[in-house]
């Protein structure tokens, strides 16, 4: 089973769409469970106005009949409310008189303006800059909403929070990972730490007063994955990879981690591997551990009754998922739109002027997050698909069952 997607749409053009292929028939699905995880990326402090403007619903146009996919390709459309003042510059047709102030001619350090412009042979940063924009994700959050919800009926949750915004990082996390997940979605800023929030906003607060933008960084966590997705057969089957190709393709980030990541450069070996440990169900083991932010419910069902006390690893070992939980992080730039801009270079004249503006963000790492959420479910639920797939679901319960029942080392003693 291949599950795959695209997205067609420009930031100011008439809607986003998107199509699904490989989804199982018998999965529940509705668009309130696209919608939740659509308003929770409009969300955060240090939006801008685009978010005032936008109300973001799907519409479910294909792929699914009374609540249940078909096992068809699952079309999406998210419209654009901006769209009706954007008809004449964004038309596909040609305007009977076109407006020559429409063309953007000075590209924005930081952005894919003049890059595009030179790749694709244009002077107007607008045919770039549309399809750049990270308005495109919306649509991915919605077509990662409908793999968490594969990923959701075999119990397996994916959330986010933030870890930094701009020199501002959080230090105190609770150890209970739902306690984490509570705080960080009641959080403007989806940080688990209440201190550490109050400082975030306030950085976001500096930046937007001195017409500058911050990035940051956000943590994506999964759990329970079970251990076999992915391999290390081959450089692209490994499942660290592609989460980080996964991760990396979000506008703005610039650097993922899994685990402890770079932190692993630093430290010895012995500091690093997380030791192997077994309960048969008898003795002491994973419903013992202190480290509840690793372990958690049925969590150690997944590896067969192997466990770890620690998680460096991030669930991930050989490109292959272990049983723990996966952890991943990312690293988002500032937004390269500045309301105080850098210097550019008109593309038209070649005269040294100051970068073009557009409506944009102070700071958008919370929204990012929740990106990284769909692009981590996306990733999870195609490997999940790629070990257990089936075309309807009974097919794929009836594997994972086998599956669990396969990673106890008892089986295979006599082998």
């Amino acid at each position: 089973m291949m599950l795959r997607f695209l997205t067609a749409g420009e930031s100011h053009g008439q809607s986003l769409l998107g199509i699904i292929e490989g989804m199982p028939a018998g999965l529940s699905l509705s668009e309130d469970d696209i919608n939740r995880d659509l308003a929770r990326r409009q969300q955060g402090y240090g939006r801008g106005g685009r978010m005032q403007i936008e109300q973001d619903r799907v519409r479910i146009v294909s792929g699914v009949r009374w609540g249940k996919t078909l096992g068809t390709p699952i079309g999406l459309e998210v419209a654009n409310r901006d769209w009706q003042n954007w008809q004449e510059i964004m038309s596909a047709a040609v305007p009977a008189s076109p407006a020559e102030s429409a063309a953007v001619t000075r590209p924005r350090p930081g952005h894919a303006d003049l890059s595009g412009m030179l790749k694709y042979g244009t002077g107007d940063a607008r045919n770039i800059l549309e399809r750049a924009s990270a308005r495109e994700t919306a649509m991915r959050v919605a077509v990662g909403a409908v793999a968490r919800r594969l990923l959701e009926h075999f119990a397996i949750e994916v959330f986010s929070h933030v870890i930094q915004i701009g020199s501002i990082k959080a230090e105190q996390f609770p150890e209970d990972w739902r306690r984490l997940k509570q705080l960080a979605e009641g959080s403007p800023v989806r940080c688990g730490d209440p201190k550490a929030a109050q400082a975030m906003a306030a950085e976001i607060e500096a930046a937007k007063a001195a017409g500058d933008s911050v990035g940051g960084a956000f943590q994506v966590i999964a759990h329970p994955v079970p251990a076999g997705l992915g391999s290390h057969v081959h450089w692209d089957r490994r499942l660290d990879a592609k989460l980080a190709q996964a991760l990396m393709s979000i506008p703005a980030i610039k650097a993922v981690e899994v685990g402890i990541g770079v932190e692993a450069a630093a430290r010895p070996g012995s500091q690093v591997h997380d030791e192997i440990f077994y309960d048969g169900g008898g003795g002491e083991g994973p419903s013992s551990r202190i480290d509840a932010f690793c372990w958690q419910g049925k969590g150690w069902l997944t590896a067969g009754g192997f466990y770890r006390r620690t998680n460096r690893a991030g669930g991930i070992e050989g490109g292959i998922s272990n049983g723990s939980p996966i952890v991943v992080q990312a690293a988002m730039k500032p937004i390269p739109t500045l309301y105080e801009p850098l210097y550019s270079v008109d593309f038209e004249d070649l005269e040294p002027v100051v970068a073009g503006v557009e409506r944009s963000d102070v700071c958008a790492v919370p929204a990012a997050a929740v990106v990284g959420e769909a692009m981590a479910a996306w990733v999870l639920a195609s490997a999940f698909l790629e070990k257990f797939g089936g075309d309807h679901l009974e097919e794929i319960e009836e594997r994972y069952r086998s599956h669990l029942i396969s990673l106890s080392p008892e089986p295979l003693r006599g082998l």
